[in-house]
């Protein structure tokens, strides 16, 4: 599934309507550069949860807990880690939990990660900031497929 987003707005609300096809233990790969709009996107889902509370990127704190009524949503972001690092996370204790993971930066943790996710891929259009981005979403598993076509039918 490929899309144009023009807009900040326009991405948090793609996060809120991925944020309906989630189900608890889900798990969400978000690949593109420095600034390409991964925590706005994961903004809308926390949105699309329930989330009121500010959102922020966990780069330097490496992830974020946001707690709604219904899941616990957490985003980690890989970026300033290596793959030794990842493995000293325990990061095996979250996904194992009810609640939903948001990764920025799965390449990092590439071999140590489920393959099963959803990979949703921001792209910048020609280099450019202030451009429209591209956002690729894909899935190898038939169950995340699933999830790819009913976002489809909401977009």
């Amino acid at each position: 599934m490929e899309l144009f987003i023009y807009s900040e707005a326009e991405m948090e609300e793609l996060g809120e309507k991925i944020a309906r096809v989630l189900d608890l233990n889900d798990l969400v790969y978000l690949i593109g550069e420095l600034g390409a709009g991964k925590t706005t996107l994961v903004r809308g889902i926390a949105r699309g949860r329930g989330y009121k509370g500010r959102v922020t990127s966990p780069t330097f704190t490496l992830m974020n807990v946001y707690s709604t009524e219904h899941a616990q949503i957490n985003h980690f972001d890989f970026y300033r880690l290596n793959y030794d690092e990842i493995c000293d996370l325990g990061l095996e204790d979250y996904l194992d939990r009810k609640g939903i993971s948001l990764i920025e930066w799965p390449q990092v943790g590439q071999g140590l990660l489920p393959e099963e996710a959803l990979f949703i891929n921001i792209g910048l259009v020609d280099d450019d900031y202030d451009r429209e981005r591209k956002v690729s979403i894909m899935a190898q598993s038939k169950e995340y497929q699933e999830k790819i076509k009913e976002l489809q039918k909401l977009c």
